[in-house]
């Protein structure tokens, strides 16, 4: 009977107490963190509520129970500059459809500058442009290039000129030089384009070369000399001739003679040209613009 009771003095019963453990200590600097976030997590959750109030106050203010969706600012600038785009293209292109196809805007009067031996009746022939026709429809471009092709014309520039004019700016071609030829002298500009037969103006030099034009390398060196010449220098010219590119000469209108050679330092041969010509002589020799002689 003695052994049951020990065994059973041997077991530990369930109700039996387990030893506490330790409990954790706070800190002050724990405690201050603690409490700086209980802090910042109240006044988060008022501000919340608070929030949560206004926006109750306006739905029922609008009555509507669902919450309102305002449309973003910058979609709403978006938009706005999208419908003020399309409003200005639609204006544009019925102002342009309008000025195309009527004669709101149509040519009523053609202005002609920077003629002389031109007349105005022989641009308004080859510019083909009727009176009333609207300003917009006019090939400006295809119009100078009609007027360019007058003989005696250098280059011209035609503008439409609101409201209802056109203008068309003409350059003349001037002489440089004069050739001989069996229908008559020819005169030449300073690009060796032979634009005129008529008789030579003033004291116009001549032009010797064998077949002078602009795409004669003898003509567009002979033509680079006379035109680099000082006015005054130039208008003493009476012949300039170029058998080939680098044998130069120009006869004055007195019987002197100036050796150029050929167009290398072209500017400075005319520079010392006209220094040397103050000098009596008779050949000025500027061939070596370094050495230039007078005989």
């Amino acid at each position: 009977m003695d052994e049951p009771q020990a065994a059973e003095d041997a077991v530990e019963p369930e109700s039996a107490e387990k030893p506490e453990e330790p409990a954790e200590v706070e800190g002050p600097r724990r405690r201050a963190r603690r409490e700086r976030a209980e802090r910042r997590a109240a006044q988060a959750r008022a501000e919340a509520i608070e929030q949560a109030r206004r926006e109750a106050k306006r739905r029922l203010r609008a009555g509507s129970s669902e919450p309102a969706r305002g449309v973003p600012r910058g979609t709403v600038q978006g938009l706005k500059m999208a419908l003020a785009t399309f409003l200005a293209l639609v204006v544009v292109v019925g102002l342009g459809l309008i000025l195309y196809f009527t004669p709101v805007m149509a040519v009523r009067d053609i202005e002609v500058t920077g003629i002389a031996a031109v007349t105005r009746e022989e641009v308004l022939d080859v510019a083909k442009v009727q009176l009333g026709t609207p300003l917009l429809q006019v090939d400006t471009g295809g119009v100078a290039e009609r007027v360019a092709a007058i003989r005696r014309v250098a280059s011209a520039r035609v503008q439409r000129q609101y409201p209802s004019a056109l203008g068309i700016s003409v350059v003349e071609r001037v002489a440089v030089v004069f050739k001989d030829f069996p229908d008559g002298p020819h005169l030449f500009d300073r690009d060796g384009v032979d634009f005129a037969t008529a008789p030579p103006p003033g004291m116009l030099p001549i032009f010797d070369v064998d077949n002078p034009g602009p795409t004669d390398p003898a003509s567009r060196a002979a033509l680079q000399v006379m035109t680099a010449l000082a006015p005054e220098v130039a208008g003493q010219v009476g012949r300039v001739a170029a058998p080939s590119v680098a044998s130069i000469t120009l006869t004055l209108i007195d019987g002197r003679v100036v050796v150029w050679g050929n167009t290398d330092r072209t500017a400075e041969k005319a520079q010392k040209l006209a220094a040397l010509l103050t000098q009596p002589g008779h050949t000025y020799d500027v061939s070596s613009p370094d050495l230039p002689t007078v005989r």
